[in-house]
């Protein structure tokens, strides 16, 4: 899987295994929303980050690190 940046969508860093883990780690609401379905196709990891306030720098290095 490419590195996850900024730009990468939800749906792309789901298909990471261990990723639905980290994301919940990090209380993202997107998982549990109502409109996550289309939400995770179109929203970018950036986007949420901002919008709930999320530490991205750190999610992002979480999210890259290969087990």
């Amino acid at each position: 899987m490419p590195k996850i940046d900024s730009q990468t969508v939800l749906k792309e860093i789901l298909k990471k295994p261990g990723a639905e883990k980290i994301l919940a780690k990090y209380r993202l609401p997107c998982l549990t929303c109502p409109w996550a379905a289309y939400e995770i196709k179109t929203l970018k990891i950036g986007q949420v980050a901002k919008t709930y306030g999320l530490d991205l720098k750190n999610l992002l290095k979480e999210l890259n690190v290969h087990h």
